[in-house]
């Protein structure tokens, strides 16, 4: 008799299926594209992205929270004996919708991470953009002054310092010329930490061939602390060349004047009435080790002339290093782990202070 139901039970599974890929037909021949993930509803398609993340890290010196910030490496309240931890906020969610028009095609961007404020695993806005015929982007997109294509890859959420770091509300204007060169120009809101109230204005110049990255960036706002206003002003030169098969080296470079805040190192932009000016740099090499692997290292330093406090301690120079591993599983599924190790100084003892730490992530893409 369960030979028998097992049997049945097959029988309405196998119809259930057939019914339902007949379903599924017929869905994706009334809306073009439902097979690849998009949705269409009028003239508008929809597409549904993101992904699935919990990381898993060991901080050996100092508990560096959810993200490694190396700012708080050295501070007595952040003394541990060793911290496990793990968190699953970077996961993120989002939305894009396409729509022909008389104007070119206008696209939308909504984007969701769980990084809420006080380390609760809430919704946190990550975008929310038009863009208008691939020329003009408004709303709120990575700022025109960070190198999003030559940015270092890790496993940890912030990666190396000595690099721009922000998502702000924008207008920008893109033009292309030919196949491989583009030029930005942006009016931008200025980051919380700048305390300004007056807009930014950043400019780009990229060429990107695939093998060859080139960029520079400027930018120019004001930065606020009581009373003293101070002007912002700074650039980035950005640079990648893949030199064989399956290998990455690039670098970035940024200088300027009360820039912390839209650095990782997060330095104080206005200390004593005075601008507080800048230097920072990554380096990274990355190389695939067949289909599956990729494997890298990344250097960060930060510099600034004038010191940050960061409760009993005040820096002026970050740097860290993150060594790491991707192993693509499936196509979806990646596994990855990585060694952090991040220093900074003292600047009114002359001490230097290390924190080590291991991270270890799953990441499922849909």
């Amino acid at each position: 008799m369960t030979s028998t139901l097992a049997f049945a039970d097959d029988a309405q599974t196998q119809s259930e299926l057939e019914a339902l890929r007949a379903r599924v037909e017929a869905l994706e021949a009334a809306n073009p594209g439902a097979g690849t993930g998009d949705l269409r509803i009028g003239s508008t398609t929809l597409d549904v992205y993101g992904y699935v993340k919990a990381d898993f890290f060991y901080d050996f010196e100092f508990d560096q929270g959810d993200t490694a910030f190396v700012n708080v490496i050295g501070e007595p309240s952040a003394a541990t004996s060793g911290t496990f931890g793990a968190t699953v906020r970077q996961s993120r969610i989002g939305l894009r919708t396409s729509t022909p028009s008389a104007l070119g095609d206008i696209d939308g961007q909504l984007e969701v991470d769980l990084f809420a404020s006080n380390g609760t695993a809430e919704f946190r806005l990550r975008h929310a953009n038009i863009r208008i015929n691939d020329t003009w982007l408004i709303g709120q997109y990575w700022t025109n002054f960070q190198p999003l294509d030559t940015y270092p890859t890790s496993v940890e959420f912030n990666g190396p310092v000595g690099i721009a770091f922000a998502r702000v509300p924008q207008v920008r204007y893109t033009n292309t010329f030919g196949t491989n060169a583009s030029f930005a120009v942006a009016v931008e809101e200025n980051v919380s930490g700048s305390n300004s109230e007056d807009p930014v204005l950043t400019a780009s110049a990229e060429y990107n061939d695939g093998k060859y990255i080139a960029r520079v960036a400027a930018l120019y706002g004001t930065a606020e602390s009581g009373s003293t206003e101070v002007d912002q002003t700074g650039f980035t030169l950005s640079g990648s060349i893949r030199p064989w098969e399956g290998g990455l080296f690039q670098v970035n470079y940024v200088n300027g004047e009360a820039l912390g805040p839209y650095l990782i190192g997060l330095g104080d932009p206005i200390v004593g009435g005075q601008a507080n000016d800048v230097d920072g740099y990554t380096i990274e090499f990355r190389q695939d080790i067949g289909p599956k692997w990729n494997v890298g290292i990344a250097y960060g330093k930060e510099d600034y002339d004038l010191p940050t406090s960061t409760g009993t301690l005040a820096f002026t120079e970050l740097e860290t290093i993150h060594v790491n591993a991707f192993y693509k599983a499936t196509d979806n599924l990646t596994l990855s782990a990585e060694y952090i190790y991040g220093e900074r100084n003292d600047a009114t003892t002359g001490r230097t202070f290390d924190g080590n730490r291991v991270q270890a992530a799953a990441q499922l893409n849909f």
